[in-house]
């Protein structure tokens, strides 16, 4: 088990924790969610021992060894990369050296003798004999192919770096697990052998993430950082956010009867035990569900942007035409032969193994850059909003938030006055005196939002949206996938976020160096579909 009691910890004015007071249980895996700045990974500092608390206590059940996902990607440089991994476990790796050294000695002696057998006692039964085999097995298992494994890690590209790191995390089967944003790097094929290998797990396991399917997928509780608290409820992100905003509609719904209200909540949990079934942690977090009550419910406290894209004016028959484009850079052949005009009512995600090509070709057909052969052409009826990627261009100048949106007014509109500003601004979380913030020192979240107003704004009828979750909280990225599934004009989008792929999409095209794979499905029939899994591995051969 894994206890915090009375933990509290202020940076100066600014408290983080107030006498949080929590036990963690063995066989579950806890999701910690909060706005971006309420302290997610800082209490996992805590837990680890990186950061003391003002006051209170983390106790961890004699015997027990605990492993976390380090965020230093050069703590290890000098290190090989299997030696790396084999350092996750670090009782194992301090026997290895100490017998070693004592068979490494000229003079000795039968104490050596004695203490040398104490050791390999000790490594054998910690798993030492097999544990470079099972070092070199994880890091396949994660992407990192055995001509790296004698590596240093400094000399190794940098997205294997965090598969490394990773693995070193996941070795020798530590009672306790704290990984901060474990799905970044990773690709669909290794996420999903990370879900699959944290469903078996029977450890402790803590994970910040904003990938809400990898939460869906791995998570029994949700641990909610909000207001210097951190209260744990029972079930996946997606159980907590749909039983609080239920909860909400339910509080403010003064006419339903009680008795009526009991009865949703009782369906609603029927309901999300029965669909429990389905995800890779079914069985704990089926029964967890099974013994909630209603009165572990509770209303969100969170505040959720209103990201609402009203066109102007509604799409034509002709939207966009795409023929034989084709785009490289530095010799190498970014996408070719692509081919495609979009309907109405289309939502399309954007696929590519490369992950240069997918954004080469939005900025292509932005206007950004001219393509190396093909053309393509915009219906007139078409208003575009452009969500790129990176953004830094447009915050170079410190102007206030008000002066920046100013300067992005359409020109169908007359009146845009500071109230009529304010009202985008505000829709995004940016109110009172947050307006007069300079936007040369916003966070990376903090640009997106101000981008999003910015699109609103233009009352698009097409949206392009590249990685579009990107620096942002889970609130805002909930309410972004909303808003896109509401939208009633055209997405053309990519993203590294499951969810969002799955649920706003209904086409899927993936752009390759011999050309597309062109599907009318969702993200989830697409990888998982026979004929397309052989069709990638034809086009990228």
């Amino acid at each position: 088990m894994l206890s915090v009691k009375n933990v509290s910890l202020a940076f100066g004015k600014r408290v983080l924790f107030d006498e949080v007071n929590l036990n963690f249980i063995k066989g579950n895996c806890y999701g910690i969610i909060g706005a971006n700045g309420a302290g997610k990974s800082t209490f996992l500092k805590i837990l680890s021992g990186e950061i003391e608390p003002n006051k209170g206590t983390v106790e961890i059940s004699p015997g027990e060894r605990m492993a976390v996902l380090r965020q230093n990607h050069f703590e290890f440089d000098d290190s090989t990369v299997l030696n790396t991994v084999l350092m996750g476990h670090k009782k194992m790796w301090e026997v290895m050296h100490e017998k070693d050294a004592i068979y490494l000695k000229e003079d000795f002696t039968e104490e050596d003798g004695i203490r040398a057998g104490e050791l390999e006692a000790e490594f054998g039964e910690m798993g030492g004999y097999t544990a470079e085999s099972d070092a070199a097995s994880l890091l396949s298992s994660l992407g990192v192919g055995e001509e790296f494994h004698a590596s240093l890690l400094k000399d190794i590209p940098a997205n294997l770096k965090v598969r490394v790191l990773l693995a070193q995390a996941l070795f020798g089967n530590p009672d306790i697990l704290l990984l901060d944003e474990p799905t970044n790097g990773l690709d669909i094929e290794t996420i999903g052998w990370l879900e699959n290998f944290l469903a078996d797990f029977e450890s402790i396991v803590l994970v910040v993430s904003h990938d809400r399917h990898f939460l869906d997928q791995v998570c029994t509780h949700v641990a909610d950082v909000d207001r210097a608290k951190i209260k744990i409820f029972t079930g996946n992100y997606t159980f907590w956010y749909e039983s609080s905003q239920l909860m909400a509609r339910q509080i403010s719904d003064k006419n339903k009867k009680v008795e009526e209200k009991r009865q949703a909540l009782l369906d609603f949990i029927a309901r999300f035990s029965a669909n429990a079934s389905k995800s890779k942690q079914a069985t704990s977090r089926k029964k967890a569900l099974e013994k909630l009550t209603i009165e572990e419910i509770e209303p969100s406290n969170r505040k959720y942007p209103g990201i609402i894209f009203q066109p102007l004016r509604e799409v034509g028959n002709q939207i966009l035409n795409v023929e034989n484009l084709r785009q490289e850079v530095d010799g190498r052949v970014l996408f070719d032969k692509v081919s495609f005009s979009v309907n109405k009512g289309e939502k399309i995600a954007f696929l590519s193994k490369d992950p240069l090509a997918v954004t080469r070709f939005f900025e292509t057909i932005e206007g950004s850059f001219p393509a190396a052969a093909g053309s393509y052409e915009w219906g007139t009826t078409i208003t575009k909003a452009y969500l790129p990627q990176e953004n830094s261009e447009f915050f170079a100048e410190g102007l206030t938030l008000m002066e920046w949106l100013r300067q992005f007014v359409p020109s169908h509109v007359t009146d845009a006055d500071e109230p009529f500003l304010r009202g985008f601004l505000g829709k995004m979380l940016f109110s009172g005196d947050d307006i007069m913030k300079k936007t040369n020192v916003l966070s990376g979240g903090e640009k997106v939002r101000c981008m999003l107003s910015r699109m609103m704004l233009q009352s698009p009828n097409l949206i392009i949206l590249d990685q579009p979750t990107n620096h942002l909280d889970l609130e805002s990225i909930q309410a972004f996938n909303d808003g896109c599934q509401m939208f009633p004009g055209i997405v053309l989008m990519t993203s590294h976020d499951h969810t969002f792929m799955q649920t706003v999409a209904n086409r899927i095209i993936e752009l390759t160096p011999k050309g597309i794979i062109d599907r009318l499905m969702t993200f989830d029939e697409y990888m998982e579909d026979k004929r397309v899994k052989e069709l990638r591995e034809e086009m990228y051969a």
